[in-house]
């Protein structure tokens, strides 16, 4: 590899251009004297249709703007999923559905109770108003007609409301079309690269290091760490310093990943690899966090309507336990069959399906990340543990919402559509054999998280503290979904921009300004 010493120098440099590194980038370069860097392994979204129309999301997974992670063996779950990690700017919101839910007011409560000062929702709420992406219920244009039919048999079937708005105020259960963060008039995506830096990309001071890849951390003269050894495209490598604060937004897989190859993490396993230990944080790589969900596929009598925003843009929200605040089953319905793990298994794929994606909003199961050597190139290993919690809570889940989604399809006007449940078929009846097909079946909904969570002063495990600084190591903040102590009920994406926005006031000294 040819190498090179030079080293460039900002006043903010920031390890990730995904969905949190779009904020700080804009946010922080908003000073005109503030020079801010931003290092991102893949190429620009700019331009770019496969990017930039949102239904194109299914043709991005395993593409060349996937990292393409893979699991180990799950015993309990599917050891056949691709962890799809977005290599290109914008990250997962250049990459993903842009399903955009507010955190629930409980989901940060919990926050605070694990120590998380100042990040309940009376201080993160807020933020809201300072979003740039255009979040949006689903544009009518886009709203096909079995997908209508669908949030009307689940109305009717499980006694749950339809919300027209669920960002509209916090709700416990309802059925409708989500908020997207998209155009409907063009059917293109507000994703945080295009909110956020599209716009100001001609900034004098700020700086995008594209197709450079951040591959470990370097202390300066001082002692801080806030230097950055990065290889480009071309085979060269640079380092990147930070004088004010190096900010590693790399996501929940990458950034603990990183951390480790830097020396930072877990004592005993980074020796294992002949890595020096610069710091012993054992919960680097730790509480790795996912939304699991399984799948039940029906064929449909005809075509369906052409017209959606991404094919998956109703779904359903439920509370078994109605004396809960808080859903805790939640189905997306995808108007087409996704049938990625059912076909693995032998079933067919039919002409024209549907199905529904049962779904574990606050799983039990946690797993965790680490490396397979101290070699940059190889990929990490990544365990969930999916379904291996003691009480077996999740694979409940995954059973009832099979039996439910069952329910909602024998519902009219749905039922109409459909001639015959495909997989797992209607022969699967117990409980035990919907467990076997639904755990066997069971797919991500690429939310990992958790990895480098902050935490009290008195958590062994916290990796950061409440103003997300690593613990023991100067000059670093971690600001992406890795952070997160606990998973929100819902889709994270929101909550990760959120988080970027108070980041921003907390670098910039200013604390609670959007509260």
């Amino acid at each position: 590899m040819a190498t090179s010493t030079n080293e460039e120098t900002y006043d903010y440099v920031i390890v990730g251009g995904g969905t949190a590194g779009c904020v700080l980038a804009a946010r922080l370069s908003e000073d005109r004297a503030t020079r801010v860097a931003v290092i991102e392994g893949g190429p620009s979204d700019v331009g770019d249709e496969r990017i930039l129309k949102l239904r194109n999301w299914i043709n991005l997974l395993d593409s060349e703007f996937d990292y393409g992670y893979t699991t180990v063996e799950q015993p309990r779950g599917n050891s056949h999923i691709l962890h799809s990690r977005a290599r290109v700017l914008g990250g997962c919101s250049s990459h993903n559905t842009l399903i955009s839910f507010l955190p629930l007011p409980q989901d940060l409560e919990e926050w605070t109770a694990m120590g998380c000062t100042g990040w309940g929702p009376e201080t993160l709420l807020p933020y809201r108003d300072k979003l740039r992406t255009n979040i949006v219920p689903v544009g009518e244009g886009d709203r096909n007609a079995i997908a209508k039919d669908f949030v009307t048999a689940a109305s009717a079937s499980l006694d749950v409301p339809v919300i027209d708005d669920f960002n509209a105020r916090p709700f416990p259960d309802g059925t409708g079309f989500f908020s997207l963060a998209y155009d409907p008039a063009t059917g293109n995506r507000s994703s945080a690269s295009v909110a956020y830096l599209h716009d100001i990309m001609d900034r004098p001071n700020l700086t995008l290091l594209l197709e450079t890849w951040a591959y470990r951390l370097l202390p300066d003269a001082g002692g801080r760490h806030t230097r950055v050894r990065v290889r480009r495209s071309d085979g060269t490598t640079a380092v990147v310093r930070a004088e004010r604060e190096l900010i590693l937004c790399a996501g929940a897989i990458d950034t603990p990943r990183l951390l480790m190859l830097s020396g930072i993490g877990p004592a005993q396993e980074l020796r294992r690899h002949g890595i020096d230990i610069v710091a012993d944080l054992p919960g680097v790589g730790e509480n790795l966090l996912d939304h699991p969900e399984s799948v039940i596929v029906w064929e449909t009598r005809q075509p369906l309507p052409p017209n959606s925003a991404m094919d998956s843009d109703a779904g359903l929200f439920l509370r078994r336990d109605r004396s809960q605040p808080r859903p805790d089953l939640m189905f997306h319905f995808y108007q087409v069959p996704f049938t990625v793990n059912t076909e693995r298994l032998g079933y067919p794929t039919p002409e024209h399906g549907v199905c529904m994606t049962p779904n574990v909003p606050r799983a039990r199961s946690t797993g965790r990340m680490w490396l397979r050597s101290a070699d940059p190139a190889d990929k990490p290993a990544l365990d969930f543990r999916y379904f291996t919690d003691p009480e077996g809570y999740d694979e409940r889940t995954i059973v009832d919402g099979l039996r439910i989604a069952r329910e909602v399809a024998r519902a009219e006007p749905l039922r109409s559509w459909l001639v015959r449940e495909i997989a797992p078929g209607p022969d699967l009846e117990t409980d035990a054999e919907l467990s076997e097909y639904g755990r066997r079946v069971a797919h991500t909904v690429y939310h990992p998280a958790g990895t480098c969570r902050m935490g009290a002063g008195d958590d062994p495990l916290a990796v950061l503290d409440s103003e997300l600084r690593l613990r023991g190591i100067d000059g670093i903040r971690v600001v992406d979904a890795s952070v997160f102590p606990t998973m929100p009920t819902i889709n994270p994406m929101v909550t990760v921009l959120l988080v970027a926005e108070r980041a921003a006031d907390l670098i910039r000294g200013s604390g609670d300004a959007g509260a």
